[in-house]
């Protein structure tokens, strides 16, 4: 396998445009001196981290052939052969670190999903992802690309967007436009509810997202005794963070 059927196999594409690759490198915050990069595939965009002489930086790629190349161009660069989804960061970083990658389609909402479940010590990420997504994450209340990685993410994290790239800079093309985003470590350290529950309750009210929220949590079993009609009559596009942590509060009471 040639390493753009690879590539395309996995659901990445290569950037080819060094301008953007530098921007986004240029992107981090420097909020952590320790980095891992997710799917270097060719290294656009790990010969400019490697330039950060500064940093702890380690890259994770799954794909035999790009391991190869990489070992061959960056004999002294730390490279994690394996799937990030499955790797266990707390083995591999014992204090915070920041995530930044050119991201595979197919896998950049699990991506942000384990990021969520490692938001104690993931303090920033840099991604490009397809910008669909990534105006989803972004996303605020009332919007109708507001959903459930908008609400997680923004509990824990201020998000930017970027800037928005062509897919004429990529080989191959995409038939989508992607974007860069930048999510960055706000001062929550914890909710004021059940964070599991929480988490439940933003899936099950986006689930159904077109019901209101008294049938969609109905619908996933959970007691609405003690819940304010004010919230049961909305979607749940149209809460806040905050207001999913009142409606969590309110149903952890019935339990």
């Amino acid at each position: 396998m040639n390493e753009v059927k690879a590539k395309k196999f996995l659901g990445q594409h290569f950037l080819t445009d060094e301008a953007i690759a530098q921007r986004i490198v240029d992107s981090l915050s420097g909020r952590s001196s320790n980095v891992i990069e997710i799917g270097p595939g060719m290294g656009v965009l790990t010969k400019y981290l490697i330039a950060k002489t500064e940093l702890n930086f380690h890259v994770v790629e799954i794909d035999r052939e790009s391991v190869a190349w990489l070992h061959e161009h960056y004999p002294s660069l730390d490279i994690i052969e394996g799937d990030f989804l499955r790797l266990d960061l707390n083995n591999l970083f014992h204090d915070s670190y920041a995530v930044i990658g050119n991201f595979p389609y197919n896998i950049s909402s699990q991506i942000l999903f384990r990021v969520f479940d490692c938001r104690q010590q993931a303090v920033e990420v840099v991604g490009m992802f397809q910008k669909e997504v990534a105006e989803r994450v972004a996303a605020g209340p009332g919007s109708k690309t507001y959903g459930i990685l908008s609400v997680l993410l923004s509990a824990f994290y201020d998000i930017e967007y970027l800037f928005t790239v062509s897919e004429h800079v990529f080989n191959p093309p995409p038939k989508v436009k992607s974007a860069v985003i930048r999510l960055t470590r706000n001062g929550v350290t914890s909710l004021e509810c059940d964070e599991s529950l929480f988490v439940k309750v933003v899936k099950a009210g986006f689930n159904q997202r077109r019901k209101t929220l008294r049938n969609a949590l109905r619908s996933a079993s959970l007691p609405l005794d003690n819940v304010d009609d004010a919230f049961l009559s909305k979607r749940a596009e149209q809460l806040s963070v905050d207001e999913f942590v009142s409606l969590t509060k309110s149903i952890q009471s019935c339990l």
